[in-house]
């Protein structure tokens, strides 16, 4: 016996011109959200969460895993979770994360983001400096 399974997209209905409704999947709103931050200088990537205290770095195919969206009422609440670099200004870089995505969700979707909140799991190494630290050992 098999059983189907059905995942459910959240999606977000935007008041149409009355020709019919937008519907705009979480996924969708994840997926810019993720491309505004990863594009911010100071951001090595994403992460997928942190697994026995290492955050799992995740490449540009996965963003979505990096970014939680909860669509109420035409507003969005976004949590990105990232991984930085070594050497920047983690409080100034986490800004224009939330700057970036909040530009870019509400200009893209017309959504109104009511918050966007930057957890960083963690921070990468030039591979120049991670080597030297190993052989200092």
């Amino acid at each position: 016996m098999s059983v189907d399974t059905e995942e459910k997209v959240a999606e977000n209905t935007l008041e149409g011109s009355g020709a019919g409704t937008v519907k705009i999947a979480s996924d969708v709103v994840a997926t810019i959200a993720g491309l505004a931050a990863a594009d911010v200088p100071g951001i090595a990537g994403m992460s997928g969460g942190v697994a026995g205290g290492i955050a799992e770095l995740l490449g540009r195919k996965n963003l979505t895993k990096g970014v939680k969206v909860e669509i109420l009422d035409q507003e969005a609440t976004i949590d990105i979770f990232t991984i930085v670099e070594y050497g920047v200004a983690i409080a100034q870089v986490a800004l224009e994360v939330q700057k970036a995505v909040k530009d870019a969700v509400e200009s893209m979707t017309g959504l109104k983001c009511s918050a966007v909140n930057i957890h960083i799991q963690g921070v990468t190494f030039p591979a120049g400096q991670n080597a030297a630290a190993k052989t200092e050992e």
